[in-house]
Parts: C-alpha cells; structure tokens; sequence
C-alpha cells in the first residue's frame, strides 16, 4: 500500500524507546525501512553497531550521539548518517522525549557489546 495511516503504523518497544514503524516489507516497502523513534526523557540506548546505512533526523529535542566513539551534540533539524559498520551509542540528556525520524534498508541488524544480534522488527 503506498499510503500508510498513523493508525495503520506498528509500534514496537525496546530499551525504554519507542519505535512507531511506517514503511517496511510488512507495509509495502521493498528495499527502505522508516520509523518515528520515540526517546524518552534521561535514556541512555545500548552502545551497538549496525550493518547497514542509517539516517537519523531529529524532528524535535535533543541528543548526544556517538558514532565510533565520538560524540555529537544534536538539535532538533540536525541529521545524522550513520555508516554501515559503525558503533552507535543514543543518549537523551533533556528532560522531554525527543523525536527522530529513521530510514534505512531492508535487513538492517544490530550487534550489542555482550555480542547479542538483534534483527529489529521495524527494520526487517
């Protein structure tokens, strides 16, 4: 379907984030995947590292984002890219929730320090 409803959008938990998914194989899409990401107010996302491309827009809020170790201050309307490979640490050091919006490809997967894969369901 090319119009997906935000009543038609999946939503998915994990890590205290909220991850509201609109476009993946489920929904339509073939090779991209998009989702609102919902980051609450003080948390701190698992450091992991991804296998494929990410962007991350910031639609309003604030992050500390690292990417291989360093750290980037972002504000609402900034833009991430995230290459392939690269370690990602996700920090909300406001006192609201800020929102991101995500795109990347079909198959992305996430490797946690302790060695754990996730395929997330919003990405898959």
């Amino acid at each position: 379907m090319p119009v997906v409803r935000p009543s038609e959008a999946v939503v998915h938990e994990i890590h205290g984030v909220r991850f509201v998914s609109y476009a993946t194989p489920l929904s339509g899409s073939r090779e991209l995947c998009a989702w609102r990401g919902e980051i609450p107010a003080g948390t701190r996302a698992p450091a992991h590292t991804v296998t494929k491309e990410e962007i991350l827009h910031l639609l309003d809020g604030e992050l500390l984002v690292t990417l291989d170790g360093v750290t980037h201050r972002v504000t609402a309307g900034d833009t991430v890219i995230i290459r392939a490979g690269a370690a990602l640490a996700v920090e909300n050091p406001a006192d609201r929730t800020a929102l991101t919006w995500v795109t990347t490809s079909v198959g992305l997967e996430a490797a946690l320090a302790d060695g754990t894969r996730i395929a997330p369901p919003w990405a898959n």
